[in-house]
């Protein structure tokens, strides 16, 4: 940050002022393509407060300052983007513009022919010069049909200025008038110059206005000065006047009336060259610059209007008029225009053919940009269809043909965000680790954010929860430090999410380890419980060992006999005691 800085920012730390600015400077410029002029001088102002110094905001307030018609302003913001760099291309064509809003052809020429020097490509040059040259031109007369006589001396000058100075010198009092009614009173002699045919002819519609205003200023009652509103309501009257008086004296400069006869009378007898445009390079940029411009304020029908009528007009075009290699780049690039503006009406059908036919031309005549546009367009046609595949296959034909880290990281991540959509997850986290890459190398924050939203994406879709939470935490840092709150509030959400998946899975791990153990348990008692009743059945299904029970009381009278052994014993016995 250079320059002085406002005392009321001089306490904040450096990385806060810069988002300040930038955050005053977006704001400006999206007044300035609502028109919203008044409000995006606020916004460039207030942005200027912190960076006093940034050619890039002075050229755009000077900008402002044209469309509202202070052009001196405008001048004065273009020299001091030029202060410190005489070179700097933007401010060059600023301060020729500003000129040439002035009317002061000649130095606007001046200018812009210095800004071509050093820039040849830049076309914005060339055409300031042709309307420059154009303008002196029609003030002054083409030098070719000036004949410069020689022709007596400057004596009667002098003496009509000696007369003029004696007729002051003898001229009685008068009551002093103020400065302020002076001027406004010789403004308003100046304007009665102009015939009123002339002056309806030069303002178009703001001829009614001029009318409204000089009635306004009949009223006596209503503009009486005598009175404090009055008086207010006199000079903004007059000051109105004054501006008209202005605008029609700078018109009739830059082509006057007889400029404009003698190119009617010029363009007689011409035929079909009669509905040419004078300057045919001039006619497209201007027209490609209003299509471009209605599709950005989402005007998409007067657009595809204005691309058509523009199309039936080059078509026309001989080569002499349109060089015959930037016809068919005009041409592919009006497809592609009609073709943005049906699909900004949710014409997909429409707007393929046109996209196909800009493909077509490009192809057709070796234009590489034009080419790139196609398939790029191509791609965001499919994609939005829901023929990912049909994306995938355009934009991966134009990956070869990017310029640009910035332009590689939106490829890739618009195909990995086609992967994830068919479900190829392992293609989709390639892709976005190529997105993030490529957005680390063009050093744009915005898009390392959206690749690491789609890294973490493709993560949870491959069921990797834990690097799916990491990629999501890297992306929320990211949110906080862009402070894009609809991000942050997205990315925590996306968090919790992931986290009860984890928790789940645990949980759905600890009840199928129990339902295990619980099934094993079970299998063993049912295991167990079988034996058992099986062993009870053995028992009671075990057959009876044969025998005879006719025999049962004769072996139990055998089992009580004595042997022969105990016979013998009770006869000793028997015998001792005898």
């Amino acid at each position: 940050m250079t320059g002085y800085i406002d005392p009321a920012y001089e306490q904040m730390p450096r990385e806060e002022l810069e988002k300040l600015f930038q955050s005053y400077l977006g704001e400006a410029e999206n007044h300035m393509r609502k028109k919203d002029y008044p409000r995006a001088l606020e916004g460039y102002e207030l942005a200027l407060e912190i960076e006093p110094t940034d050619k890039g905001c002075l050229v755009a307030r000077s900008k402002c300052y044209l469309q509202l018609g202070d052009s001196q302003a405008a001048l004065k913001d273009a020299e001091a983007a030029l202060s410190e760099d005489k070179e700097f291309i933007k401010g060059l064509y600023q301060k020729a513009e500003a000129l040439y809003q002035m009317g002061d052809f000649e130095m606007a020429l001046v200018f812009y022919h210095r800004g071509h020097k050093l820039r040849t490509e830049l076309e914005e040059f060339r055409l300031g010069i042709q309307k420059a040259q154009e303008a002196i031109d029609n003030s002054v007369g083409s030098p070719s049909k000036v004949k410069l006589e020689n022709k007596g001396d400057l004596s009667s000058f002098y003496k009509q200025d000696e007369s003029k100075q004696k007729g002051k010198a003898r001229a009685g009092y008068s009551k002093p008038i103020k400065q302020d009614d002076k001027n406004k009173q010789r403004d308003r002699r100046n304007k009665s110059q102009t015939s009123d045919k002339t002056c309806k002819q030069l303002l178009g519609e703001l001829y009614a206005d001029k009318e409204y205003l000089e009635k306004l200023l009949k009223d006596n009652d209503l503009t009486n000065q005598d009175t404090d509103s009055g008086k207010a309501i006199y000079d903004l009257v007059t000051d109105g006047l004054n501006y008209l008086d202005t605008r029609t004296d700078f018109w009739r400069q830059q082509k006057p009336m007889y400029a404009r006869k003698r190119d009617k009378e010029e363009a007689k007898g011409k035929g079909k060259d009669k509905q040419k445009p004078s300057d045919p390079a001039k006619y497209v940029l201007k027209q490609l610059e209003e299509i471009d411009e209605a599709l950005a304020d989402g005007r998409p029908q007067d657009a595809l209007k204005l691309a058509k009528d523009t199309e039936k007009t080059v078509n026309k075009l001989s080569d002499d008029d349109l060089s015959e290699s930037s016809k068919p780049d005009v041409l592919s690039n009006l497809q592609s225009c009609m073709g943005n503006a049906y699909l900004d009406m949710n014409k997909v059908e429409q707007a393929l053919t046109h996209h196909k036919e800009d493909l077509k031309i490009a192809e057709k005549n070796n234009l590489e940009d034009a080419k790139s546009r196609a398939l790029d367009n191509l791609g965001r046609v499919y994609a939005r269809t829901g023929k990912f595949q049909e994306a995938i296959d355009c934009w991966e034909k134009k990956l070869p043909m990017t310029k640009s880290a910035l332009e590689s990281t939106w490829l890739y991540h618009e195909i990995g965000r086609c992967y994830l959509e068919l479900g190829n997850f392992d293609q989709a986290l390639d892709y976005g680790e190529k997105s993030k890459s490529a957005a680390e190398e063009a050093e744009d924050q915005v898009w390392q954010l959206n690749a690491s939203v789609l890294i973490a994406q493709s993560y949870v879709k491959l069921n990797d929860l834990q690097a799916a939470i990491d990629a999501f935490e890297r992306s929320l840092d990211m949110a906080k430090l862009q402070e894009d709150e609809a991000a942050v509030e997205a990315i925590t959400k996306a968090i919790e999410d992931t986290n009860e998946k984890i928790v789940q899975g645990i949980k759905e791990g600890d009840d199928e380890e129990k339902k295990d153990v619980d099934e094993t348990e079970e299998e063993e008692q049912v295991v167990e419980e079988k034996g058992d009743e099986e062993a009870e059945k053995g028992d009671e299904e075990k057959p009876v060992e044969d025998k005879d029970w006719s025999n049962l009381a004769g072996d139990k009278a055998d089992d009580d006999k004595p042997s022969d052994d105990d016979n013998k014993d009770k006869d000793s016995l028997l015998d001792k005691d005898e």
